[in-house]
């Protein structure tokens, strides 16, 4: 041992010349730097021997190997121990093994393997984006997290005030065009900030951040030859861990610091950040998966298994199902919602595939979910957003049903179906349009939620995007290698005549029209809504609905924009900053809104107080009314998805007159107004809707 010591503290900073292996303590897990030296902990109920490896930073072999003692260095099911002498810097892993193991294909120990802590901090990864690794391994990190947040203050925007931009840290920058000085990284967001506080967005919502392979798909592009990446990120690896690749400096310690330092800025500018985590699955796949820490450190620990087989339970579509009913799972999902809200003030988080964190350990579906109710009781996280994509990959569909606790807000599923649906001309879908305009009571109201419960949203980045939605009818996924099989085949989507691009101008201006309807009806809707990013400026995938593999231009926001596109940009501005304008399209209550946020609904068809709810109708209008001590404020919104013009009576106002702010039969810049130059109607006592259009009208004094 001391020739060990010896040849360590000669070779590596991080190791002093006092440098000593003691017990340690079982708590807390992962690694923790204390005075002194550092101590490692971490949980295995089923392995009889364990190893804890050591590394110096860059390199493969380890330094130093130390057997854990199953009697001095484990407690409980906890392997434990203290380095003494031993100081932030240093990689580490573990071995761990069970003997004898009477069943390999369900306690799947290798001692080969150096496997990641769960609660390791930072990973080793060094090499750039979609690079070659070679054989270079991947180790935890004890990282040194200090980091000077000054005087931030989280926004803590209420959620009803609150529009989200969902976006991903890579594809936002990347591209040539965004000019940025370390493109695809969390630094690279500070420099869009100005561009999204004009865009007028309260929080950005960043699609998964923690660490994961991008280069684990073994496939090419099978058009351009080019290797597919995981772009998106929904195979974590490691839940604490910042992605490495995500950081200018290209290592895990730098990216906890850039990652930090993209936070303060966002809060310095009024916006928050919610992260997109993955609770439901791990990128260690299936039977055939890789092994980086989970399957080989407790294998039915981890994962849903039958107990039998060893069969893996797959409710996610990816393999395996995180088993997130076992209490030292539940404690883990706990620690990383802890860590990632105290350590880097993160305001919220959006549960991927939330349902399958609602199944027992065999499956089944529980009523009173242990873990989502642990979430919502913390009180380390009593001020964070708790958004849940209340579905999984098994069939298992929770929308207006997810258990709420009073606390989860959703992904409402169902106000993006029924606004597609509405928008391209179904038959009988007025009722469910007036439902998802009034923040969807139908699904919400039951469980004591409120209109802010509804994430509401058209497109996000599974599946099309806007400018898609309305010109393909198709999945066009042929570049994903995978035959056209991936992604969802119900689109509810309408190319408006032709499949694809086109140089049709008559269909050119149906499409633009039709983006412009989507956009309305879901700023206008009560409820919170989420934009995709790129959306505001149409960019496109051509047609694929599951660019999740897509590393190119098809993923990358272009910020090279013609004068169309600067058209719908404007759009989106005024349309989002009217919407916080009027606390009428923010009510927060059922009932009939708090005090400051009060709002009549007056519901009326081509003639007043005359809406058509039958199967044939495919129009509908809607006055929305508040009184404050100042004024009275009213909006009429018009939505007309039949395919002639309309003629719409419209309410007397006393003391106004009607205004027109939107209308989406005109081409820009008349499609729009600017907010304070409404054009007045003064004296009309009716309004002709194009076909296909939405218009909005607003109530102002009368001209003198």
């Amino acid at each position: 041992m001391k020739e060990m010591q010896q040849t360590a503290a000669g070779a590596l900073s991080v190791v002093s010349a006092d440098f000593q292996l003691s017990p340690g303590s079982p708590l807390p897990f992962g690694s923790t730097v204390q005075r002194g030296g550092v101590n490692f902990a971490i949980v295995s109920e089923t392995a009889t021997s364990a190893t804890l490896v050591l590394f110096l930073p860059d390199e493969d072999d380890p330094i130093l190997e130390f057997p854990l003692d199953p009697v001095l260095n484990r407690t409980g099911n906890i392997w434990h121990a203290l380095l003494e002498g031993l100081d932030p810097g240093i990689e580490y892993g573990y071995r761990f093994d069970r003997s004898p193991n009477e069943a390999p294909s369900y306690f799947r120990f290798d001692s080969r393997k150096i496997l990641l802590d769960p609660y390791a901090r930072a990973t080793s990864r060094d090499w750039s984006w979609g690079g070659a690794k070679g054989n270079r391994q991947l180790h935890s990190v004890v990282a040194d997290s200090n980091f000077d947040w000054g005087f931030d203050k989280p926004p803590k925007t209420p959620l009803s005030e609150t529009i989200i931009y969902e976006l991903h840290v890579r594809g936002f920058t990347q591209h040539s065009s965004s000019r940025a000085a370390a493109p695809g990284t969390f630094l690279s967001l500070i420099e869009k900030i100005p561009y999204l506080q004009e865009l007028g967005v309260t929080a950005v919502e960043l699609m998964p951040v923690c660490e994961f392979d991008e280069a684990e798909i073994c496939r090419e592009n099978p058009v351009s030859g080019a290797p597919l990446l995981n772009v998106w990120g929904y195979h974590p690896i490691s839940f604490f861990a910042p992605n490495a690749a995500y950081s200018a400096e290209g290592n895990g310690r730098a990216a906890i610091l850039e990652l930090k330092e993209m936070i303060r800025a966002f809060h310095r500018a009024g916006i928050e950040v919610i992260l997109d985590v993955v609770f439901n699955h791990t990128g260690e796949g299936g039977a055939d998966g890789p092994v980086y820490s989970f399957r080989g450190i407790d294998n039915p620990l981890y994962y849903m298994v039958e107990s039998g087989s060893g069969a893996y339970l797959d409710y996610t579509g990816c393999g395996n199902t995180l088993n997130c009913s076992h209490p030292i799972i539940r404690q883990m999902v706990l620690d990383v919602l802890r860590h990632w809200v105290s350590e880097f003030h993160i305001d919220g988080f959006r549960f991927d595939l939330a349902s399958a964190l609602s199944r027992g350990r065999d499956g089944r579906v529980l009523a009173s979910p242990p873990i989502l109710e642990r979430i919502v009781a913390d009180p380390c996280l009593a001020d964070v957003k708790l958004i849940a994509e209340a579905w999984d990959a098994a069939g298992l569909y929770q929308v207006g049903k997810f258990p709420a606790y009073g606390r989860w807000a959703e992904w409402n599923g169902k106000f993006r179906d029924d606004i597609r649906c509405f928008v391209k001309g179904d038959p009988g879908m007025v009722p469910q349009l007036a439902a998802r305009l009034t923040g969807s009571a139908d699904l919400y109201e039951s469980s004591a939620r409120q209109p802010f419960h509804s994430i509401n949203f058209v497109t996000c980045h599974d599946g099309f995007t806007l400018q898609d939605l309305v010109a393909y009818q198709q999945k066009h996924n042929q570049e994903n290698g995978e035959g056209n099989r991936d992604g969802s085949s119900e689109n509810l989507s309408w190319n408006c005549g032709v499949e694809g691009a086109t140089t049709d101008q008559e269909i050119e201006k149906l499409r633009r029209k039709q983006v412009r309807n989507l956009t309305s009806l879901l700023m206008l809707s009560h409820g919170v809504p989420m934009i995709l990013y790129g959306d505001e400026v149409g960019r496109t995938q051509r047609g694929n609905n599951n660019a999740y593999c897509q590393d190119n231009e098809l993923t990358w926001m272009n910020w090279d924009v013609n004068q169309e596109q600067r058209d719908l940009l404007r759009f989106f501005k005024n349309l989002i900053q009217f919407r916080r304008s009027h606390p009428a399209l923010r009510r927060d209550c059922f009932e009939s809104g708090s005090a400051a946020h009060q709002v009549e609904m007056h519901w009326h068809g081509r003639h007043l107080n005359q809406a058509d709810w039958s199967i044939e109708s495919r129009s509908l209008a809607l006055q929305l009314k508040t009184r404050t001590k100042l004024r009275e404020d009213n909006i009429f919104i018009i939505a007309n998805a039949c395919w002639e013009d309309a003629q719409f009576e419209l309410p007397r106002l006393e003391g106004q007159t009607w205004a027109r702010f939107l209308d989406t039969s005109l081409e820009a810049p008349q499609d729009i107004c600017e907010i304070g130059r409404e054009e007045q109607l003064e004296g009309v006592e009716a309004y002709s809707v194009g076909a296909r259009s939405v218009v909005v009208l607003v109530g102002g004094p009368r001209t003198p």
